[in-house]
Formats: structure tokens, sequence, C-alpha cells
């Protein structure tokens, strides 16, 4: 017997018609698709993002070892810098990480654009890394940095030299290390320890002829 347009289906038909969705091979397939979206959105999320930058500190950088953890000594650091008038870059408690923008220590001035930068010896940049030590402890790292040079061609870490000790910028950043002791103080281990051996003196390349 030949249906006519709108007329139902019956008991019968209806039963036989099979929806997608309750096909085993499709609700396989949904199954496999969600589980796929769900581990995106998961692997999304749990990505690690990190403001610390993707280099480790000079090795002559600073180290002090704090009666903090590193949240708490990430926040000091941001606390104090701008007391010895410098602003800060980048900063994050979480990644226990702070670095400062560059700074003139002869004009008492930041230089956000290379093209501020006219006296490049003076021109300085701090960073800071506050890593987990012992519980309740940070291995914190301080590495004062300046550019003897602009080269556009070349990575800007590549041109970076730490300061040497009686430059005007590694003095402000072992103040501000000695400000962050004072602060969290000190393990007692770390201030009985001996101080370490000064470097031995360079050899002469000029040896005196007998």
């Amino acid at each position: 017997m030949r249906r006519t347009v709108g007329q139902s289906d019956g008991p019968a038909e209806r039963a036989s018609l099979v929806f997608p969705s309750d096909c085993p091979t499709v609700r396989r397939s949904l199954l496999s698709l969600s589980v796929a979206v769900i581990s995106a959105a998961s692997l999304s999320s749990c990505t690690p993002v990190t403001t610390r930058p993707d280099f480790r500190p000079d090795p002559r950088a600073l180290v002090a070892i704090l009666n903090a953890r590193p949240e708490r000594v990430t926040l000091g650091i941001d606390s104090l810098v701008p007391a010895e008038s410098l602003e800060v870059e980048r900063f994050n408690a979480i990644d226990g990480y702070v670095e400062t923008v560059w700074y003139d220590t002869r004009a008492h001035r930041a230089r956000h654009h290379e093209r501020d930068m006219a006296d490049l010896s003076a021109t300085v940049k701090i960073r800071f890394w506050a890593d987990p030590w012992v519980p309740g402890q940070t291995r914190l790292t301080v590495e004062p940095v300046y550019r003897p040079r602009v080269d556009p061609s070349r990575v800007e870490r590549d041109l970076e030299v730490i300061l040497p000790k009686d430059d005007e910028g590694y003095k402000i950043a072992q103040k501000l290390v000695d400000k962050l002791k004072q602060r969290f103080g000190v393990p007692k281990a770390v201030q009985e320890a001996p101080a370490p051996p000064p470097p031995p003196p360079p050899a002469n390349p000029h040896p005196p002829n007998p």
C-alpha cells in the first residue's frame, strides 16, 4: 500500500527506526570524539606557562639563602625595588621571578626603549630568581647586567654582560639582597659557614726574564 505524504508510520515501522545515536558504531565514534575534546581541553589548561626567561642566570650572579618561601621573597622583591627608583618589567610570585626595566644609574631614570639608552655603560637591568631550597627557605639568585653595545641582529641576551662589583648597578643589586636578608633572615648554617676563599690572582702573561 502506498503512503501519502504526512501519513504517520505504524507502531511496527516506528519501532524499526534507528536514530544515529542508537547505533553502536556511532555511539563509539561520539564517545571517542568526546574523550578527545576533553583531553585537549585538559592539556590546554595544564600547559606550563612561565614568565621566567628561557636561560639560566650567569654563574657569577649574587646568591643568597633566605628564611622564607619563594612566593614571600618574590613579593618582598617587588615591594623593595621601587625604593631604588627601579621599575618592574616582569613579576610573578608563583614562578618566583622578577625583572626590572633598564635603568640609567647616572641619570637615575628608567629606560623603556633602546633609543633612550644614551649611556649604555650605565644602563643596567636586574633579574631575580627565587627557587625553593629546603622546606621554608629560598635560594635567591640576583643578576645585574648591562649591554656594552646594541646590535639589532643579535638576541639581547647574547649582548649582556654581568656588572663588576664596583659598578653602581651591582651595588644596587647588593643593597637589595642585604635588605631581603634583613627582612627574612638567613639560616644559621649559612651564617656560620666560612667565607669562600678569594679567587686566585690572574696569571702574569709576561713573566720577568731570569
